[in-house]
């Protein structure tokens, strides 16, 4: 067995980002935009045909790939492996309040991988948790899965899977509210991904 295609779909807007907090493993809710967000972009997601759908266990991801669920009538498995980082001591923070509390660490985290917020977790870590996923799906079936995570962890998933050095990681940028990212299998086989969209069907 082998993946040919995985599409990694964020989240729709939660509360926490439009108040422009920091969210990590906080369970925040979806907010009216974001229900929106998710509905519209169900079907667009759902017409790259995944096999399998799995989602982040966190309300934001989950609720979202609730509204794939009901388009397609497919069953969603979800896994906890799929949960944005863990950012410790900044949850719940703003970047201002971060940069007040510990200054020029948020611009370090942002450009180092392997560094991590205090009792928080490196991007390294999130991405190695994701890929886990990836290879058992590619264990069990061919074609296309969908997962629906979070901006951070498809970020980091994505570099890890193109096989990236850390050091260029940071040259991807963000992934907007039910944005998605597209990876197929490059010519190079099993072990080989090549990135056909990033950030595609941003919805304001």
């Amino acid at each position: 067995m082998t993946l040919q295609r995985l599409v990694l779909w964020r989240h729709g807007e939660t509360d926490y980002n439009l108040a422009g907090r920091i969210q990590g493993h906080l369970d925040s809710e979806l907010t009216e935009l974001g229900l929106e967000q998710a509905k519209r972009t169900a079907p667009l997601v759902a017409g790259f045909g995944p096999e399998v759908a799995v989602s982040s266990d966190l309300r934001r991801a989950s609720t979202t790939a609730a509204a794939f669920a009901e388009f397609t009538g497919q069953e969603v498995r979800l896994d906890e492996r799929l949960r944005e980082t863990h950012l410790g001591q900044w949850q719940g923070l703003s970047g201002a309040e971060v940069e007040q509390g510990w200054p020029g660490a948020m611009g370090t985290w942002r450009t180092q991988p392997t560094w991590a917020p205090p009792d928080g977790e490196t991007r390294v870590e999130v991405a190695e948790r994701a890929y886990e996923v990836v290879c058992e799906l590619d264990e069990v079936m061919e074609g296309t899965a969908l997962l629906c995570a979070h901006g951070g962890l498809i970020t980091a998933l994505t570099a890890r899977l193109l096989g990236w050095p850390t050091e260029i990681w940071s040259s991807l940028g963000g992934v907007g509210n039910c944005g998605w990212t597209v990876l197929s299998r490059s010519t190079l086989g099993k072990h080989g991904w090549r990135l056909t969209t990033y950030n595609g069907g941003f919805v304001e």
